[in-house]
């Protein structure tokens, strides 16, 4: 089986470095920078390109992780119809493919990727989609390989799983900015929090999330959090972000 990567972002080099260690071959690394393609596929040994035209036409499968808004347009420039192509992205719909190849899905990782920072992938959840049985059968095969956690989800599904990675990833990571930026104007090092925020996240381990909730506003305690509003009053866009979720935070205790 012969793989080509389309893409050399975050999610297209752990992708390409946990197939690689799991004995797949892939054949080629295609990105519009050849810069970045090179330097990924110096890493798994592989040929490199950034020109459509030359994107091999002799894989097995095309994997797609690139982004969604530069996803139909690649689609619709490489006329391999009848390969395996599947993309990555948790948003896009799966029949973006259709009317342009006949086997066509989703590989999903469903994790935070920074090409800087290794990971396990083998802990990585991979959700499926296929438009055939076998096509899905052969896309397990190989999530198989280098997950110990797949599973299959339809388009709305992922969609939704999406969403809410995107809140208790996403936004949670800019809440980390947000805290590292009050604690530097303590002068104080964000490292203080760093075992509170392992400890929050190590209790939904034992707790639901609902349950795990703690601070000023399940209390309802009004002189903390007025206290807070007045330290925020030279940023009036985080006085307003701490007063809607601590409102939101309240509604849901009571």
């Amino acid at each position: 089986m012969e793989i080509v990567i389309i893409g050399s972002g975050n999610v297209a080099t752990h992708l390409a470095k946990a197939l690689r260690a799991n004995n797949i071959t892939i054949s080629q690394i295609y990105s519009r920078s050849l810069e970045s393609a090179q330097n990924l596929a110096n890493i798994i040994g592989s040929d490199f390109t950034n020109s459509v035209s030359k994107i091999s036409r002799k894989a097995d499968i095309y994997f797609y992780a690139i982004t969604d808004d530069a996803l139909l347009s690649i689609i619709e420039s490489i006329d391999i119809p009848n390969a395996i192509h599947v993309h990555t992205a948790g948003s896009v719909d799966m029949e973006i493919f259709k009317n342009h190849v006949n086997y066509y899905g989703v590989f999903y990782p469903l994790q935070t990727f920074s090409r800087t920072k290794e990971l396990h992938f083998k802990d990585v959840p991979i959700l499926i989609e296929a438009s055939d049985i076998v096509t899905e059968n052969q896309l397990f095969k190989i999530a198989n390989t280098v997950s110990e956690n797949c599973l299959k989800a339809n388009s709305t599904q992922r969609k939704q799983i999406h969403l809410a990675a995107v809140f208790v990833c996403n936004f949670t990571n800019y809440m980390y900015t947000v805290g590292a930026d009050l604690a530097e104007n303590s002068s104080l090092s964000f490292d203080i929090l760093k075992p509170l925020i392992a400890e929050t996240a190590n209790k939904i381990n034992f707790l639901t999330p609902k349950d795990a909730q703690t601070g000023p506003a399940t209390r309802n305690d009004k002189k903390i959090i007025n206290e807070h509003l007045i330290m925020l009053e030279t940023e009036p866009e985080l006085q307003k972000l701490y007063l809607e979720i601590s409102d939101q935070i309240y509604k849901m205790k009571k």
